[in-house]
């Protein structure tokens, strides 16, 4: 499907590798669904290194591999404390002696990078400062199942644009959407992802939009994103962040100027009461348990294409 072997950002694959990935997770989550996946993946062996918690990331992965037959073994913080105990460079080349594939969810997207540079395995990145490229795939993946198709849709994301934000951007103007960011002075996109990501919008027909206002960013959209007001490892900056972004929580007079089949988004977990209200998360037009679950169907597409 594409020249290099790991998956560490969206915005590295072209258009058609990122459709290639959706069509399988549509097969792989069908087939799931209709008796079960094909054992692709028997005798392999996924190494998942946690340097920072997650529900999803784990369970998801640990399911994946067992639902493709093969087997994911997680090493959990303190095990091998990434950078300090032992180098990037020695984990990436030790642990891929022993496995099939690394999955790693870090703070510092350099990690990720190194673990690639010196790994045998393909490496997948389950999380960094700068992307989460398996979240925007399960992203894509769950607008795509609602609405038919990406191209030419509208997307909103309001609040911090984060690392969940940087992937939800550049898949979407990969493919074509209509992407608005709605994010205060100071939250919004990096100029390198905007830059990016407009390049994207340029080749496929979408476009990228950014704006203080949450009520322009939403206006007529066919979907609308959220995450939390702080992300982990960003507590120092808890008490100022939530000052500024109470205007851009995604309540029922927010979710009311999108369209009327407009769908809600969010990577979770949610801080309720804060970027999203529960009458929203728990309403008709929530996606989060379908986002949730299309984790493990989105990630199985990566896993076959890169073990397999």
């Amino acid at each position: 499907m594409q020249a290099h072997n790991h998956f560490l950002s969206l915005a590295d694959l072209t258009p058609a590798d990122l459709s290639k990935y959706l069509d399988l997770a549509v097969e792989l989550k069908r087939e799931w669904k209709t008796g079960g996946n094909a054992p692709v993946l028997k005798n392999k062996t996924l190494a998942m290194v946690f340097t920072k918690p997650s529900l999803r990331t784990r369970v998801s992965f640990e399911m994946a591999m067992r639902h493709l037959g093969g087997h994911a073994m997680y090493i959990a913080p303190d095990e091998i404390q990434l950078g300090r105990r032992e180098s990037v460079p020695d984990v990436a080349r030790v642990l891929s002696r022993y496995v099939d594939g690394i999955m790693a969810r870090v703070f510092a997207h350099a990690d990720v990078v190194t673990l690639a540079q010196y790994s045998r395995a393909p490496v997948i990145n389950g999380l960094s400062d700068y992307t989460h490229p398996c979240q925007g795939l399960a992203d894509l993946l769950t607008i795509l199942e609602r609405k038919g198709a990406i191209k030419g849709l509208t997307i909103a994301y309001v609040g911090d644009a984060n690392n969940v934000a940087n992937s939800l951007v550049f898949g979407a103007t990969l493919l074509g959407a209509h992407v608005r960011v709605g994010a205060p002075e100071g939250y919004q996109l990096r100029p390198d992802v905007a830059e990016r990501a407009a390049t994207f919008a340029r080749a496929s027909g979408g476009s990228l939009t950014q704006t203080t206002d949450p009520k322009e960013a939403v206006q007529d959209a066919d979907a609308i994103y959220t995450d939390v007001w702080t992300s982990m490892g960003q507590e120092a900056e808890a008490a100022q962040r939530a000052k500024v972004f109470p205007p851009y929580q995604v309540n029922q007079a927010l979710v009311a100027l999108a369209r009327r089949d407009a769908m809600v988004l969010h990577c979770l977990p949610a801080h309720r009461g804060q970027e999203i209200t529960d009458d929203v998360a728990d309403g008709p037009q929530s996606a989060l348990w379908d986002q949730a679950e299309n984790r493990m169907h989105a990630q199985k597409a990566v896993l076959a294409t890169l073990m397999g």
